[in-house]
């Protein structure tokens, strides 16, 4: 297939999916390496109705402006740019040809410049010769992103010097919501009812005596987006999301783990409000009867933070933490005001399932896709399970795709070849497993809320 084939099957795939940011973006891209400048402008400024701010569809719609003349257009454009995280290397490039264009060399010389110190790779010889720009830059320091702050937490107990770097903790922006959990409406409903309402209506339940903040504890089948629903509770917050693991807390020096927890909790109090999340907490607060030693210490640190120094200690921290074997915690840890509650995330039903799929696919090529089939036979399938035969049904369709030349969309056919190819066992087990805890351990009435999963498991 030529180049012109090629093109006009992407302007029609897009004018087939009119809200594909990628496939907009892949069209605009082309246009602006075939010359057609004029084409590729009105295709980037479509772009950016779908992705507001977008850097690279900006740096784009600027160089379109640039092959056409429009320097003035160009800078004006590139003004616009995002200021954090730093803006790309390339723009500069971009503001230097726009600048040449304008007449002032001097201004154009400095933007390359810069530019090619921070990309090497963005280097032009005819370029820097029309500048008399160098060609060489120096080497120059990174700087993380701003929008991920990377902390240092832990350490002391032996000199800084014989002990091993200490962890570094990510505090991150979410920028998924509940819009983007399918299903598990109770689950969502009891996570705006014990955490973000009182942060977001403080007012009220100060009335009554509540403060914002405090625990709760997620558990269910491994895959069925519990790690996910934690995300969009910090995303529909607006607040920093805190991930631990493992390895951020435990540490071979005595006394050190316990340090280094205490320092995490001292880094979301410094934060709120924030959302600081334990993933597999089985393995940090396991029944301390099962325990001997540094982990009995490292469960009661636990504990304590949980609890606070004072009554105000936590507020603003919404405490979440997930796994898939409760039965593994210490009763403890399920008292009211550390994880006072335990919500299950069930796996999806097939309305949920269809709506993952659906959320899924976006952003991706596709016919109309007949949901009720595909939810039918993704019966016993977790939010994984799907997200894997879609990656099983994209790489399929990537090969024809790379043989025509242009992107196939996905149809209801593809996805239903890459079910019959994955067979989901994480659900079955993981309520065989509960079977055998919650039959003959429910005294409490804690596992209630699992039971009638249970009954038709063999």
């Amino acid at each position: 297939m030529g180049d012109s084939e090629a093109l006009d099957a992407m302007r029609e795939a897009a004018r087939l999916s009119p809200g594909n940011f990628p496939l907009r973006r892949l069209l605009a891209d082309a246009l602006l390496a075939a010359g057609k400048s004029t084409e590729a402008e009105a295709a980037y400024q479509a772009a950016l109705l779908l992705a507001p701010g977008d850097p690279e569809v900006i740096i784009g719609l600027a160089e379109s402006f640039v092959r056409q003349g429009k320097s003035g257009a160009a800078l004006i454009a590139l003004e616009s740019l995002p200021t954090e995280p730093r803006r790309p290397a390339r723009a500069g490039i971009v503001a230097a040809m726009a600048l040449l264009g304008n007449g002032d060399k001097a201004a154009a010389a400095a933007q390359y410049q810069q530019a090619i110190n921070e990309d090497a790779a963005l280097a032009d010889a005819d370029m820097a010769a029309r500048l008399g720009a160098l060609d060489t830059p120096p080497t120059v320091a990174h700087t993380p992103p701003a929008d991920s702050q990377r902390v240092r937490v832990g350490g002391a107990g032996a000199q800084e010097d014989e002990r091993p770097e200490e962890p570094i903790l990510d505090a991150q922006r979410s920028h998924i919501t509940f819009v983007d959990v399918a299903g598990m409406e109770d689950v969502k409903n009891t996570l705006r009812m014990k955490l973000l309402l009182p942060i977001q209506k403080p007012e009220l339940f100060a009335a009554y005596g509540k403060t914002a903040g405090g625990g709760l504890m997620l558990y269910g089948p491994p895959g069925a987006g519990k790690t996910h629903l934690a995300r969009a509770t910090a995303g529909e917050l607006g607040a920093d999301f805190i991930d631990v693991g493992l390895a951020d807390i435990l540490d071979m020096w005595v006394g050190s783990s316990e340090r280094n927890l205490h320092s995490i909790f001292q880094m979301a109090r410094r934060r709120t409000p924030c959302v600081l999340f334990f993933d597999e907490v089985d393995a940090l607060a396991s029944r301390r009867s099962d325990m001997r030693g540094h982990s009995r210490h490292v469960i009661n640190q636990f504990l304590a933070e949980l609890d606070g120094v004072d009554d105000r200690a936590n507020e603003g921290i919404l405490v979440l933490a997930a796994t898939n074997a409760p039965w593994y915690v210490d009763t403890a840890f399920r008292r009211p005001g550390r994880f006072g509650e335990m919500v299950f995330v069930p796996p999806p039903d097939a309305k949920a399932r269809a709506a993952i799929l659906e959320i899924l696919c976006r952003g991706k090529p596709t016919t109309r896709l007949d949901m009720n089939a595909l939810a039918a036979a993704t019966e016993g399938f977790v939010g994984a399970d799907l997200e894997g035969v879609l990656e099983r049904a994209i790489e399929t369709k990537l090969v024809d795709s790379i043989r025509a030349g242009y992107p196939l969309p996905l149809t209801t056919d593809d996805l239903l070849r890459a079910i019959r190819t994955v067979t989901p066992t994480a659900v079955r087990e993981w309520l065989l497993t509960a079977r055998n805890y919650v039959l003959h351990a429910n005294e409490s009435g804690v596992w209630d809320e699992l039971l009638p999963w249970l009954r038709d498991v063999r």
